[in-house]
């Protein structure tokens, strides 16, 4: 992957060209340019000229406008391709990052969000895991379309997970009848979790999403003082109440030392399907003020959209054909691997405490 631009002809002005302005190219994917060492073919001799390019994170979808940039810049026609090559850096087993995404309350579309952020991610190259930690609610069977599901075994002492649209999923619903109520005690969910967690065959994969449950109890200690995750990401809605409880969920994290990567408005407003006018339903600026108040970005505003609920309790990939719904979700994801990428860069480890108990 690295020191392959030194295969370029040095005397070609073009192709120095070309490499001048991806490097010029900044934008919050790419806050500091295309790195020159990403840059695995450049072809003048092709019309449109051709530019492949190998990401070590997720956002393939940059592409066309990276193309369009090229051609108004350089006033030729070029196609760019990429593909998504994570660097071998091993989070936990060969989990190369995990993403922990929490609320403080219930209600305000977390597990959905999850969900959509993990499509998101595998649209965009990445290979992507997604595991249910709500135990006493367990939802993402239902929104991965995998009800009755059952997770198989080839040694009796691990699992396989679901596969499903080449995501792999693990939940403790495909274990329990959808009838009954999980009534365990703390502890007791802690511990289905963990072994959840270690005891699934997840291979290599580049992003596992973790689905928290809402609050700050046990479960949420488990995840943030056991496993090694990447960071969290909040998801709110604009209403007072549900902030109060986000507030909430970033102290905790704050306490933990893991990082906050950014919160996700959901339900953040209404556009009218006959107007065409953009309504603050549940109030306005509520995350981003949030998320202002603590440093760290705000990642989507996911508009109120009868089409989220129609996918979610359908067939997810009907969303995904939405690209005016999908986009939003689409650029969260990029954001979200391009600051995994380079928080990986910047800092060795985050400081995790790992605990016996």
């Amino acid at each position: 992957m690295f020191g392959l631009n030194k295969l370029f002809k040095k005397d070609n002005p073009l192709e120095q060209q070309i490499i001048s302005e991806l490097a010029a190219f900044k934008n919050g994917v790419f806050p500091l340019g295309i790195n020159a060492d990403w840059i695995t073919n450049i072809d003048v001799q092709k019309s449109p000229i051709e530019v492949s390019l190998q990401l070590p994170f997720a956002s393939n979808g940059m592409a066309s406008l990276l193309s369009d940039t090229l051609s108004k810049r350089l006033d030729k026609r070029f196609d760019v391709t990429m593909t998504c090559i994570l660097p071998k850096q091993y989070q936990y087993k060969e989990i190369k990052h995990i993403v922990l995404v929490a609320s403080g309350k219930g209600g305000v579309g977390k597990s959905t969000t999850a969900v959509h952020i993990a499509r998101a991610l595998q649209a965009q190259g990445a290979k992507v895991g997604v595991l249910d930690a709500d135990i006493y609610g367990p939802s993402i069977p239902s929104l991965f379309s995998v009800l009755g599901e059952k997770p198989t075994t080839h040694d009796n002492k691990t699992l396989n997970p679901i596969i499903k649209d080449e995501i792999k999923v693990q939940s403790i619903g495909f274990l329990v009848s959808p009838e009954d109520a999980t009534v365990w005690r703390g502890p007791m969910a802690s511990q289905a979790l963990s072994q959840l967690l270690n005891e699934t065959q997840w291979g290599e994969i580049d992003y596992l999403i973790v689905d928290m449950p809402p609050g700050t109890g046990d479960i949420q200690l488990t995840m943030t003082q056991k496993v090694p995750a990447s960071g969290a990401l909040i998801v709110t809605t604009p209403q007072d109440l549900a902030l109060l409880d986000a507030q909430k969920g970033i102290a905790m994290f704050n306490k933990v030392n893991l990082p906050v990567l950014g919160v996700v408005e959901n339900m953040s407003h209404f556009i009218c399907t006959h107007c065409g006018e953009k309504s603050h339903v549940f109030g306005t600026r509520g995350a981003e003020q949030l998320a202002q108040r603590h440093g760290v970005p705000l990642l989507a505003e996911i508009p109120l959209n009868a089409k989220i609920r129609e996918a979610s309790e359908h067939k997810q990939t009907m969303l995904a054909h939405d690209t005016g719904i999908f986009e939003h979700y689409i650029a969260c994801a990029q954001l979200l691997s391009s600051m995994l990428y380079y928080q990986a860069l910047s800092t060795s480890t985050v400081d995790i405490v790992i605990t016996d108990d």
